[in-house]
């Protein structure tokens, strides 16, 4: 990715990533696979700019990036595992190593579009989880004056889904003033705390992914087997 493609970043202030000060010397050395999910279906959809912003700046610091389009995915239940855009996106979600969930904020919450995306994750496949610690960093676009309910919200999910959440987030208040006509995000402080919030998800995917597998082994689950696992997180719903 050059800088040919931030034309709204400061070249002297952006620094790459230092993966080898954050990863261990067994570490895995390929880059950080992120995933991007974005919350809107709308032709000029903010929340859709703000992920292709992100993206881009992901790609710069060093990452594989792909970014789900969520057009023509059913609503939760309402098809089965099998429908093409559902495997698409659980693929996804098992190939990545962190996300970004970009949501925008309507009826001071997340979007349908956006739920639907991580209800469709499945917290368990058999005895393996596949978001189980992934990084995980939230943004969120407002249309109004700025606003954390969404965010707060995706971090609850991130939780649940027993992801790392980075500490940074971003939340961009009239969406529709921050980016141009060709759908570029202009320079701003909320720019700036975009960068911050990729800059910080690489770190911290960098720093854990090599470390997973013992950040998540837990003595309750040691104790059991993995088809008592299997059958207990596939129980079926109410």
């Amino acid at each position: 990715m050059s800088l040919a493609d931030l034309p709204n970043i400061d070249p002297e202030q952006l620094h790459p990533i230092d993966d080898a000060s954050l990863a261990g010397p067994d570490a895995p050395r390929h880059a950080p696979r992120i995933l991007i999910l974005y919350g809107s279906l709308r032709e000029r959809s903010y929340s859709r700019l703000l992920a292709e912003e992100a993206a881009r700046l992901l790609r710069w610091f060093g990452c594989e990036v792909r970014t789900f389009n969520p057009q023509g995915l059913p609503l939760p239940d309402g098809a089965d595992a099998e429908h093409p855009k559902v495997a698409e996106l659980r693929e996804l979600a098992s190939w990545s190593e962190g996300m970004v969930w970009v949501s925008p904020e309507r009826h001071g919450a997340m979007t349908a579009v956006m739920k639907a995306q991580i209800d469709w994750i499945p917290l368990a496949l058999g005895g393996v989880r596949p978001t189980q610690g992934k990084t995980l960093a939230v943004m969120q676009v407002c249309g109004g004056s700025q606003s954390f309910n969404a965010v707060n919200q995706l971090r609850v999910l991130g939780r649940w889904m027993r992801m790392l959440t980075i500490p940074n987030q971003s939340s961009v208040p009239k969406a529709f003033a921050e980016f141009d006509d060709d759908g570029r995000m202009k320079p701003s402080p909320y720019y700036g705390r975009v960068v911050d919030v990729c800059e910080e998800l690489v770190k911290f995917t960098w720093l854990t992914r090599g470390h997973g597998a013992y950040l998540t082994d837990r003595y309750s689950e040691r104790v059991e087997s993995a088809e008592q696992v299997s059958q207990r997180v596939n129980q079926r719903s109410l």
